[in-house]
């Protein structure tokens, strides 16, 4: 039976609701002809967001903010006043445009935070990695409170369902040059392989690198004693992503030369080799080059290269060349050719053109060997002035062995709190070669915060400064015992295992959440709790988290208006319309190099810019809480249905109805 006729058939069934007949036609025409299929297992913490919408709330007691040290930016400021004055915004353009990075870690169900995220960071997101839950069946995989062991029948699909939700909001999250590095073992490798290939697309596949995390190899597993996970890589999309190279160590360097253009170093031979190597393939690409007895090199003349091969004819004038040989000769001068044996002539890497004439005379290394004269290109650095190199599809350093991530935690706590975390080195290099010195790089199962610590430490390392979002449960104290306090101690410092001081990263701000849910109906009782609550998700946002007191000497009333001021960027969050005309004249006098970002209540997405109309070259509106409605319903499961209940119940908020003008300042 052909698809159209199931589908005939599907609607005449009896004993089917409306939406049930609906989830079978569209269940029919989603079916896929190739690719990964698995059914689909329920989730619950997906089933409370059919209900609930996630927020996030700061636990303010966990916040730490940068410290000033000799060596690092001077400290954010953490309350400021009189906003308007031009020496305050003097320091708003000065300091804290330095100002150290943000990072934050989320306590929650990483679907819960990565929906929030979707109003913060969509297409933000430059570099994501994460480490998810491997599926071996040894406890180490839970899904709706109970792990999955070896024996379970669905322990596959139930891995898919979990990492398919995640995933899809993932890619929303990648900015367009983002890309995300996945660990991963042999238990779903395969798997996830084509589950990528379907999120991503498989034109934006980039390698999937045997990870080598133990060299002597796991005498435990059978046959074959482990070497290596993997690493899978993806970016957004393959046109935009650019990746960086590593730079050579000092060891390394020293293999390098340096002459009047800058560093080289032997790279690979001037004659071509592989495919169409031979000069019938390219008969431009082969011409004499001479070299004189101080190992100069340079070549013939346009006019006499011209005469070697005929395009007309498709032939070489082997007559031409041997005069020209000869002719050469007589003058001192030795004449290579690019032969690939005795009786077979190849061709050179470069063409014959100016600019190569030029190039031979500094880019060539002449090698002499007992058996004649060698040519090789001058290999000099890609990136900087120093030197740097692709990073190998199969990923070793001694540095990545992840007994170096156990002993670098037990060196930060004096104990094994964590089990397997990866190793500092190993994440360092991922955000290397997918970020650049301002890029955003998310992890989602942070485990022991290893990603948020290489982040700062690269920082550190190369001035940048990148941001870094964790994401973790709170199970067995992960969060506030491991996750938190691993950074909380890198940032403030601590005393190693050894009893050595290890000075801290001060340089950087942290902010801890918890995922909070307000109703999902868009009734104005949660309209309004959404706004209220909601703040905290603007902050990070917008990366502004400075709260100002007050406005022109008086102090605002944060129940009717919230204004926030960090790195010469200004947000004002409105609760209540009729504050308005009380603000105006303020924002007005506000001297910001950037636009003012208002947040406002508003019942629909009509964000009062009428209102706003004298200011509006300076602000940029949105209305709440329709923006963040908006943001959620790209990722958010569809709400099942409900019946129809006819109640007064709603009717009740006559807060609603009443005009009362805001008192905006407080008494």
């Amino acid at each position: 039976m052909d698809k159209q006729s199931l589908l005939a058939k599907i609607k005449q069934l009896d004993n089917l609701t409306d939406e049930e007949r609906s989830e079978l036609v569209e269940l029919l025409n989603t079916k896929k002809k190739y690719g990964l299929i698995w059914e689909d297992k329920p989730e619950d913490v997906e089933e409370q967001l059919r209900t609930q919408l996630p927020i996030l709330r700061e636990v303010v007691e966990k916040r730490i903010l940068a410290t000033k040290s000799d060596s690092e930016a001077a400290t954010p400021k953490t309350i400021k006043t009189n906003l308007f004055t031009e020496e305050e915004n003097q320091i708003n353009h000065s300091s804290d445009d330095v100002a150290a990075p943000n990072h934050i870690l989320i306590e929650g169900d990483n679907l819960h935070a990565l929906t929030a995220l979707t109003f913060t960071h969509e297409g933000t997101i430059d570099v994501m990695y994460f480490d998810p839950p491997y599926n071996t069946g040894n406890k180490d995989f839970k899904y709706n409170d109970s792990f999955v062991d070896k024996e379970d029948s669905y322990r596959h699909s139930k891995w898919l369902s979990f990492m398919h939700k995640r995933l899809e909001i993932a890619k929303r999250l990648l900015s367009d040059k983002g890309v995300i590095f996945i660990s991963i073992d042999d238990n779903e490798q395969a798997q996830i392989k084509l589950l990528c290939d379907d999120v991503f697309v498989d034109k934006n596949f980039i390698g999937l690198l045997p990870t080598i995390m133990n060299l002597k190899g796991n005498q435990d597993q059978f046959c074959f004693a482990g070497t290596h996970e993997y690493t899978l890589v993806y970016c957004k999309e393959k046109s935009m992503f650019t990746p960086n190279s590593f730079s050579f160590d000092l060891e390394e360097l020293e293999e390098w030369e340096e002459d009047e253009i800058g560093l080289y170093k032997k790279g690979a031979p001037l004659r071509a080799t592989g495919a169409e190597s031979n000069r019938e393939d390219r008969p431009l690409m082969f011409y004499p080059i001479l070299i004189d007895k101080n190992n100069n090199v340079s070549t013939i003349t346009e006019e006499e290269h011209s005469f070697i091969y005929d395009k007309t004819t498709k032939t070489f004038d082997d007559n031409h060349l041997s005069d020209l040989i000869s002719n050469y000769l007589e003058i001192d001068l030795e004449v290579i050719l690019p032969k690939v044996d005795s009786n077979q002539h190849g061709r050179w890497r470069w063409g014959f053109n100016k600019n190569t004439i030029k190039r031979l005379e500094y880019d060539v290394i002449v090698s002499r060997t007992k058996n004649g004269i060698s040519l090789y290109k001058k290999q000099r650095p890609e990136l900087g002035d120093l030197p740097s190199k692709k990073p190998k599809s199969i990923f070793y350093k001694p540095e990545y062995s992840s007994g170096n991530g156990t002993s670098q935690l037990k060196d930060i706590f004096d104990n094994k709190i964590f089990n397997n975390p990866k190793p500092l080195e190993l994440i360092k290099d991922f955000i290397t070669i997918g970020s650049n010195k301002t890029s955003i790089i998310l992890d989602f199962f942070a485990g022991s915060g290893t990603t948020l610590h290489a982040t700062m430490q690269l920082n550190a390392e190369d001035g940048g400064n990148r941001q870094c979002i964790l994401v973790t449960n709170n199970e067995n104290n992960i969060c506030e015992e491991v996750t938190y306090e691993r950074n909380k101690r890198v940032i403030q410092g601590y005393t190693n295992a050894k009893g050595v001081q290890v000075e801290g990263l001060t340089n950087n701000n942290f902010r801890y959440y918890r995922s909070e849910y307000v109703g999902r109906d868009h009734t104005h009782k949660n309209k309004k709790e959404l706004v209220l609550a909601a703040t905290e998700l603007l902050c990070i946002k917008e990366d502004i988290y400075t709260e100002l007191t007050e406005l022109n000497g008086q102090k605002l009333n944060n129940k009717v208006v919230r204004c926030f001021s960090d790195k010469g960027k200004y947000m004002l969050v409105i609760y209540d319309e009729e504050a308005i005309e009380t603000l105006l004249p303020l924002i007005s006098t506000i001297n910001s190099h950037k636009k003012i970002k208002i947040y406002i209540f508003a019942p629909g997405q009509y964000p009062f810019t009428e209102e706003f109309e004298d200011v509006l070259d300076k602000v940029e509106l949105c209305a709440l809480p329709d923006a963040i409605y908006k943001a959620y319903a790209n990722v958010l499961p569809k709400k099942k249905a409900k019946p129809a209940v006819y109640s007064n119940e709603e009717s009740t908020e006559s807060e609603t109805n009443e005009i009362v003008e805001p008192n905006l300042f407080t008494v």
